[in-house]
């Protein structure tokens, strides 16, 4: 059977596979909700069952993966599809620019499930199964058309090499070590370089050798890549007729200006202000402060410093801690009136709240010298971006924050002299247990600024909620060696697991394994944790909707789920020895990805037979980098830009004294750097998980960034004020950085461009309702910032796609020539998603910076041989893979009930906070998701009500007036 026809009627097989291991959920409780008569859902039922027909006709089982850019998928299905995959309601936004799966059945909460039909439970599978189809899709196309290597390989992507088309290359000479590199002579010198020896058996501290064969990828000082066409990044500079087209003569890096976008668009407006004091506070940290945000109701301020614990382990453009030495303005200078750039008065300045005096120091730059080009197939393509930067950190997920990427970074992990297969934990008076992390010492290489924090490898942006990821971490690091040391000491001639390159048929034994070693294993386990923890748990929260539990768990443990036995062990033959090996670009890349979806990525050539750990067709045999060199994106970095999550006081609780009880209100700056020890030790870390557990993140959303982080003091700027606006920074960063404004950041990325401010308004928003008018306003505002230009048919602005009918994309958008229309292209892609009012059921994020996960969350799996090829025993022990596995020592534990509709084991986050912080047992009991707020009951499928669970009723944060700013 032809692959491109096989491949979606296998996902849809392994889907329904999973899907019919889950009970159907229940049906509708609110009969006003939708129409509930038995007649009614009938008769939709048939309706939908004949679009079906018409669906399969249609499309006879292909998916659509065309080989032009313009012409790919954009999350937009056929008037058949959606009413198949969802009825009536699948088709009131079809005419909408965002993506129609969101409005499948079972794609949200109870009120996404058909009621009133003969059989509920199949329309709601063909939902989901529809949503995950769409989203493979888009996956698809991703990898086809947005892979964009800045290190010199994109010729050899775009016209292959040595008979190899380009997407199913798998190694790059400038992927080779240079002569200056300790590890040179190691693997081969001048010559074949192939990593071996100690250099595979464990995570490098730069990320070496990760992949065998190419062994700088992924290492500390390498490019960031793309995910946009080259022409596209950097369209202030208006290279290229394109970029002219599409802005004019509108944009540089300080116009529109930063400072007066971020006071106009970000700002949290107070009631009460002189209670927050533009976010510091009371004195003494009063319970009396409140600074208002609106808050998310299924995510907890843990998943917040979450995702910062996150970024630190896989991106940086900073040098420890500082940029250039250079300084430039920041804005607060200029505004838009009557679509002319004005200066500001002094009126102006004081009414924003801005500073003309702020500075910030300039980013590094890799290259800034023009770009060579190269011609393919008539057409004449640039060689990299006009701009690159260097990734300062590792790109692998790797754990660098808390282990070190460097030679530096590692001299300030420390290790405990009494066995040092631990990490050092100190006694801290009046908290029993563990321990904590030390402080740095004066011999420490450390900048003035992180002195008084907790020693760990990457110490810049330091808060209290690092301190308690960086300290939780730490323990579990040690739990695992203790376990280790248990074992060894029960059965000390015992077969660990773990076998040596240079000796691959010796058997090690568990009082074989030396302090060194154990400690590299434990930060493979502890990696592999994280890395769990953020892809079945964290993100499963932050997407909180059925297609995405099933899509994401089906990332690391497969759709066919964890018992997939033969089957999966089938597929994954098939993935990594026939599309793995292939020189063929469709089926090297884009049905490897596809077929992957049924074992899983997490582990895929693992369990071949006759594997041998000194072979790199067995340690590398696992890994696909598509044909681009793996390194994070600038374009994944943008998205990342999520300060809104963090609200300007912390709701500091007491275990002992009542859960249910806020003591204290702490302003986050006071947690700042040298800060958050002290807090961090007298209060006791059991506390500060309770804390953050409890309080609500800030929705990722306009008029909702921290005012602290508006007024930022920071000490080492060289400026008159030693104050940054953090939010107009982020725009800044972006601009400097190349990142593409977000209609054409949308394009790139196969999304459907916005044609005016007001397409950003939530069409489901009821006419007059508070949503709306506040929808009205923020439009009302991007106009004012951004303003508006009469538009000109002729000019085109883009080559990523074109219009429905096959014409080009010109610059009215589909208005008649000659209006005025808005600067919808203008728009800087960190105010877009903030914008977006419109989103899938549980997303915390926006579409936009969504369809960027879908491409990179897989990738940084993909590319890594200890998340494929290498997790085994030879490399983690037995008691590693088992661990990793289970969650923890000892056979897997499993949830009370079916939560949303699934039996699923204890999830990794619980149970690293249970098994190192047993304070935090009673109250984790009633908990499912530890990035769920703990006090929050869940309800039915995928329920988003803020209301609380038994115990928690008399909750400070459910008391009438509590909700005043959601």
């Amino acid at each position: 059977m032809n692959s491109r026809r096989f491949a979606p009627l296998m996902l849809g097989a392994v889907c329904l596979l999973q899907a019919r291991r889950v009970p159907a959920p229940q049906p509708n409780p609110n009969p006003a909700a939708k129409p509930s008569s038995a007649a009614a859902g009938k008769q939709e039922e048939t309706k939908a069952l004949l679009a079906c027909a018409r669906m399969v006709v249609d499309q006879l089982g292909a998916l659509k993966i065309p080989n032009a850019r313009g012409l790919r998928f954009q999350g937009k299905v056929s008037e058949a599809t959606a009413l198949c995959r969802g009825g009536e309601q699948a088709l009131q936004f079809r005419g909408t620019p965002w993506v129609d799966w969101s409005n499948y059945w079972g794609a949200g909460d109870m009120a996404s499930l058909p009621t009133g039909f003969i059989s509920s439970r199949p329309p709601a599978q063909r939902g989901v199964v529809g949503a995950l189809k769409d989203l493979e899709e888009q996956r698809i196309a991703l990898i086809k058309f947005n892979l964009f290597d800045n290190s010199g390989t994109y010729s050899q992507y775009v016209q292959g090499s040595n008979s190899v088309d380009g997407p199913a290359l798998k190694v790059w000479p400038q992927m080779r070590l240079q002569p200056s590199n300790p590890s040179y002579k190691d693997i081969g010198g001048d010559g074949p370089q192939v990593c071996k020896g100690d250099l595979i058996r464990w995570r490098t501290v730069t990320g070496i050798c990760n992949d065998i064969l190419n062994p700088a990828m992924g290492s500390t000082g390498m490019l960031f890549a793309r995910n946009v066409e080259f022409e596209a990044s950097f369209p202030d500079r208006g290279l290229n007729e394109l970029a002219r087209n599409r802005h004019g003569t509108r944009l540089s890096l300080l116009e529109p200006d930063p400072q007066v976008i971020s006071r106009r668009l970000f700002t949290r407006i107070q009631s009460s202000p002189e209670k927050c004091q533009l976010g510091y506070g009371l004195p003494d940290d009063s319970k009396d402060a409140n600074c208002d945000y609106q808050k998310a109701p299924f995510l907890n301020v843990l998943a917040a410093y979450w995702i910062q614990f996150m970024t630190h382990d896989w991106f940086s453009h900073l040098v420890e801690g500082h940029n250039q030495t250079e300084y430039m303005k920041v804005g607060c200078e200029t505004k838009l009136l009557d679509n002319v750039e004005q200066p500001l008065t002094p009126e102006d300045i004081q009414r924003l709240g801005c500073r003309p005096d702020d500075r910030v120091d300039k980013s590094y730059f890799a290259e800034d010298t023009a770009p060579g080009t190269f011609t393919s197939g008539g057409h004449t393509y640039l060689e990299r971006a006009p701009k690159t930067m260097a990734n300062t950190n590792t790109a692998w997920w790797d754990a660098s924050q808390l282990y070190g990427f460097d030679e530096a970074s590692r001299r300030r992990v420390k290790r405990d002299p009494a066995d040092a297969a631990k990490m050092l934990l100190i006694p801290v008076a009046g908290h029993p247990g563990p321990g904590y992390l030390p402080i740095f010492g004066p011999g420490d290489p450390i900048n003035p600024q992180w002195a008084g924090q907790e020693a760990v490898g990457f110490p810049d942006n330091w808060t209290v909620g690092l301190s308690f990821l960086h300290n939780l971490f730490a323990r579990e690091h040690n739990s695992f060696v203790a376990e280790f040391r248990r074992i060894a000491a029960q059965r000390p001639n015992a077969d660990c697991g773990l076998r040596d390159p240079a000796r691959p048929k010796h058997v090690i034994r568990y009082k074989d394994v030396t302090a060194d070693e154990l400690f590299e294993i434990a930060r493979l386990v502890v990696a592999a944790e994280i890395a769990k923890i953020h892809t079945t748990e964290w993100t499963t929260q932050l997407l909180y909707n059925e297609p995405l539990h099933v899509g994401l768990n089906g990332n690391w443990n497969g759709l066919l789920g964890e018992n997939g036995g033969l089957l999966s062990k089938a597929l994954s033959d098939v993935v990594t020895r026939n599309f793995g090996k292939s020189k063929d670009a469709a089926k090297a890349s884009e049905w490897y990805s596809v077929f992957a979806d049924g074992p899983g990525i997490f582990g895929l050539g693992s369990k071949v037979h006759g594997y041998d750990i000194a072979n790199p067709k067995f340690t590398n045999g696992g890994v696909n980098h598509f044909g681009s060199p793996f390194n994070f994106p600038e374009e994944f970095v943008s998205v990342y830009r999520l300060h809104p999550l963090v609200p300007d006081l912390l709701e500091y609780r007491d275990v002992k004294v009542n859960p249910n009880k806020i003591v204290k209100r702490i302003s986050v700056v006071e947690t700042f750097q040298g800060g958050a020890t002290p807090f961090m030790q007298s209060m006791g870390i059991e506390n500060w998980g309770l804390t953050l557990g409890r309080q609500r993140l800030g929705l990722l959303t306009l008029h909702n960034s921290p005012l602290f982080m508006q007024n930022l003091k920071l000490g080492r700027l060289d400026s008159k004020t030693q104050q940054i606006d953090v939010m107009a920074l982020d725009i800044i960063r972006d601009r400097e950085h190349g990142v593409p404004r977000f209609n054409e950041f949308r394009r790139q990325y196969g999304l459907r461009q916005l044609t005016s401010f007001d397409d950003f308004m939530d069409p489901a928003a009821a006419p007059g309702s508070p949503e709306r008018l506040e929808q009205q306003d923020a439009v009302a505002t991007l106009r004012e910032l951004y303003g508006q230009h009469t538009c000109d048919a002729s000019k085109v602005i883009t080559d990523a796609q074109v219009n429905t009918d096959g014409t080009p994309i010109d610059d009215c958008l589909g208005h008649p020539n000659g209006s005025l229309i808005d600067n919808i292209e203008d728009v800087d892609t960190a105010v877009g998603y903030l914008a977006e009012y419109r989103r899938p059921h549980g997303f915390a994020i926006s579409e936009t910076q969504f369809v960027v996960f879908i491409l990179n969350a897989s990738r940084r799996l993909f590319s890594d041989r200890f998340f494929t090829s290498c997790f085994r025993a030879e490399f983690y022990t037995t008691l590693g893979v088992d661990w990793v596995n289970h969650n923890g020592p000892g056979p897997p534990e499993m949830e009370k009930g079916t939560p949303n509709g699934h039996k699923q084991p204890v999830s990794p986050m619980k149970r690293v906070l249970l098994r190192n912080i047993p304070e935090l047992s009673t109250e984790l009991d009633g908990v499912i998701n530890a990035f769920d707020p703990w006090a929050r009951d869940r309800g039915q499928h995928y329920s988003l009500a803020w209301k609380p669970r038994p115990g928690t009723e008399s909750d400070d944060s459910f008391a009438r007036g509590s909700e005043s700013v959601q």
